[in-house]
């Protein structure tokens, strides 16, 4: 087996140049790179990491939030140097300042980076700075400079990485020998540097306002100053100095002023959705909100205190405050879908349904209007229209654990028992426990054994996943 060393890129480490006059080439390594690892070995590498941290890692089921993300990502990624855009988003559920990247075009965000990032500003700089790792080809080009020496096998350290993504603990990947961890700082540190001028270069071709990243920094040390001996981990490896803050700043003044972008809608309501996620108890969420909104009555706040009142079951509250913001913002789709959750969740599916209709005949095929009309059809017992909408986002999504759940569930309740299997063994798949899919997939199979078209079908992906098992015991 080849041996690879795999580096997860922690990586809100920035080391600001205050020159921004920036060369975004990538180094003179010619094929020596690829030679090292090519981009399609970094994908298998990507792709097993994927499900490593889909069975460890508490992740956000959220579409509102995750469409959000992957719009940001792919449209900062047009002013990237990454070729291959065939993204994996991954939105770990923990509320602590974490991103990273990782081969394979995998990038990670805590939930707790929507609540440091005061702006879409500074939470687009994190992320054009994890894009230009992936860019940068930082994994393969570190590869190339270790690939003498005695590297740990690439399955042992795709684990280690996700068992640090799983435990919040960017250290956890650091147990393997000394060197090892020598030489994953040491170009951590170089690459961490190269990663923060082309992303700097990239947030204001993107039309940020180049404070931003500087505004990011500032978050950071400030949270360290109150963190007093309780410093996170992430900030004690990867510190924040007055020096860097000033640094960042001093490029951003070196830069056109014309760039003013700084915030948007979208990221005010996600923001706001993300803090009271991370409320425990709804009535104090309630009070919470309902303090600060008196003195600063945002889109943000308000949305927050609609969000809040509907976890508190106080339905008409919700219904009022969000009416007042769709007043203001009626084009707004995370509005409508808001206001259609609810709805459904006071039990008005037709109401909930008249929106949700309305709202997609304006995004045709959006994701989380999708996810929620399958949700309100279910509520209504249409298992069967439920289901096809699930299947139709699955052409596009289907390496989505939780879509394959979800569909799981529908077909459960539909009686669709060979369904329910197969569809189970294609969550169990993503997360890479074979065992428990090939366990699916032979009942499934048990279940039609006279229909021939089927359990031909069934019995491929029964050799398919023996095969992974086999190769996964032998190595």
């Amino acid at each position: 087996m080849k041996k690879l060393f795999f580096i997860l890129y922690f990586s809100i480490s920035l080391h600001m140049d205050a020159n921004p006059a920036i060369d975004l080439s990538l180094p003179e390594l010619g094929d020596r790179v690829s030679g090292a690892v090519s981009s399609e070995q970094e994908k298998i590498i990507g792709n097993e990491f994927l499900k490593q941290v889909y069975s460890q890692a508490p992740l956000i089921a959220d579409p509102l939030i995750q469409e959000y993300s992957e719009l940001l990502i792919y449209r900062l990624s047009e002013y990237s140097q990454v070729e291959d855009r065939n993204f994996n988003i991954l939105l770990i559920d923990e509320n602590s300042l974490n991103a990273f990247a990782a081969p394979g075009g995998v990038i990670g965000i805590n939930g707790g980076l929507f609540l440091y990032a005061e702006n879409e500003g500074q939470f687009a700089s994190v992320l054009a700075h994890e894009l230009a790792h992936l860019s940068q080809r930082h994994f393969a080009r570190n590869v190339l400079y270790s690939k003498d020496n005695n590297l740990a096998s690439v399955l042992v350290m795709v684990s280690a990485m996700a068992a640090a993504v799983a435990t919040n603990n960017p250290n956890a990947f650091m147990a393997g020998p000394a060197f090892l961890q020598q030489q994953s700082l040491r170009y951590s540190r170089l690459f961490e540097r190269e990663a923060d001028r082309v992303g700097f270069n990239n947030l204001i071709n993107a039309q940020y306002d180049p404070s931003s990243m500087g505004e990011m920094f500032e978050q950071m040390a400030k949270m360290r100053r109150l963190a007093g001996d309780n410093i996170p981990e992430f900030l004690l490896t990867h510190p924040i100095s007055s020096s860097r803050v000033a640094d960042a700043f001093n490029a951003a003044d070196q830069v056109e002023s014309k760039y003013t972008k700084k915030d948007s809608l979208d990221y005010q309501l996600i923001r706001g959705r993300l803090r009271i996620k991370y409320e425990e108890i709804p009535l104090n969420a309630i009070r919470k909100i309902q303090g600060i909104i008196k003195d600063d009555p945002s889109n943000e706040n308000r949305y927050a205190l609609a969000v809040a009142y509907k976890r508190g079951n106080k339905y008409q509250d919700s219904l009022d405050m969000i009416d007042g913001l769709i007043n203001e913002n009626p084009k707004n789709l995370i509005l409508q879908n808001t206001k259609a959750e609810i709805l459904l969740d006071k039990g008005d599916a037709e109401g909930a349904l008249k929106i949700v209709n309305n709202a997609l005949n304006i995004s045709t095929k959006n994701f989380p209007l999708s996810v929620l009309k399958a949700k309100i059809l279910s509520y209504k017992k249409e298992l069967f229209a439920a289901e096809e909408i699930i299947r139709d986002q699955l052409l596009r999504r289907n390496t989505d654990p939780y879509l394959w759940l979800y569909l799981s569930e529908i077909q459960r309740d539909s009686k669709n028992v060979v369904g329910y299997h197969r569809s189970r063994a294609e969550y169990f798949l993503l997360l890479g426990q074979y065992e428990d899919a090939l366990n699916q997939l032979q009942f499934a199979l048990k279940l039609t054994e006279n229909n021939f078209q089927i359990s031909e079908s069934i019995m491929t992906k029964i050799n398919t996943t023996r095969k992974i098992i086999e190769g996964t015991r032998g190595q």
